[in-house]
């Protein structure tokens, strides 16, 4: 009966130790979820939108890119909204933003900006991209950063192996485009036009993979109860030969096939 009341109260100081800090770790991550979306979501790549919220899957990316803190899940956004008294977040639908938002940056217009700035694209995009510019993807406007390994970090969010450019704010501003500040580093702008940003040349391979494909789309449209001819069999010397061939060695056997009823046929003092 000792041995039991003692492996009791073991299990029962062990279950109060985790108990105690899972707390202390969920109050941790808070304070740094707090910090995140409530004063610097821009050191983590992350720009919340009029109400200050963020998309939970884009959070999760930047808080996972991290290092210790690759383990974060939605379960412990949750774990925080239950568990805490007072929790420094809220969630609504697929989006979380902080409760205190007092020392969120404001996306004011830029007075000052670098000469450089720097945005990534997906792969499949850019040829499009080149020919109509830099519009916005999956926010309502252009996300760019003053510093070229912080928009790899967040394109990297959307493609393994984002296209980076580099856009001249000058040219930009002469044809009228606006820039607004979202924190130390990062900005927002509607778009940039073509002839202001620069980036890596298409290969000339792929170049003329697509034009090839798309001349074989036009070229092989296919029309119900209809069939294309090709003309280069007729200009095709040993094929017309051998369709003369074919056309004698049916005419030759038309004429067997006659003799041959011929010969069938009785004679008419026979019949």
């Amino acid at each position: 009966m000792i041995s039991l009341k003692v492996t009791d109260t073991i299990y029962q100081v062990k279950q109060a130790f985790l108990i105690m800090t899972q707390q202390r770790t969920l109050k941790r991550l808070s304070k740094l979820i707090s910090y995140i979306l409530g004063h610097k979501p821009a050191e983590f790549g992350l720009v919340p939108d009029r109400d200050g919220f963020v998309k939970i899957k884009e959070f999760l990316k930047a808080v996972c890119e991290e290092e210790g803190l690759r383990y974060v899940r939605r379960s412990h956004i949750d774990e925080i909204l239950i568990t805490l008294s007072h929790p420094p977040v809220e969630i609504k639908d697929n989006y979380i933003r902080a409760t205190d938002r007092d020392k969120l940056p404001k996306n004011n217009p830029a007075q000052t900006l670098p000469k450089l700035l720097y945005t990534c694209v997906r792969r499949k995009a850019y040829p499009y991209v080149l020919d109509k510019g830099i519009l916005p993807m999956g926010f309502g406007r252009v996300i760019l950063s003053s510093v070229p390994e912080m928009a790899e970090r967040m394109g990297k969010r959307k493609d393994r192996m984002p296209v980076l450019l580099t856009v001249q704010t000058q040219g930009s501003l002469e044809k009228g485009t606006l820039f607004y500040e979202a924190g130390d580093t990062l900005y927002l702008a509607d778009s940039i036009r073509t002839g202001c940003f620069t980036g890596p040349a298409l290969p000339k391979q792929k170049e003329a993979a697509i034009i090839k494909e798309t001349l074989v789309e036009k070229t092989e449209q296919k029309f119900p109860g209809s069939f294309i001819m090709d003309l280069k069999d007729k200009n095709d010397p040993k094929k017309a030969s051998r369709r003369k061939k074919k056309s004698k060695e049916t005419a030759w056997n038309k004429d067997l096939k006659k003799q041959r009823k011929q010969k069938r046929e009785l004679p008419p003092w026979r019949r």
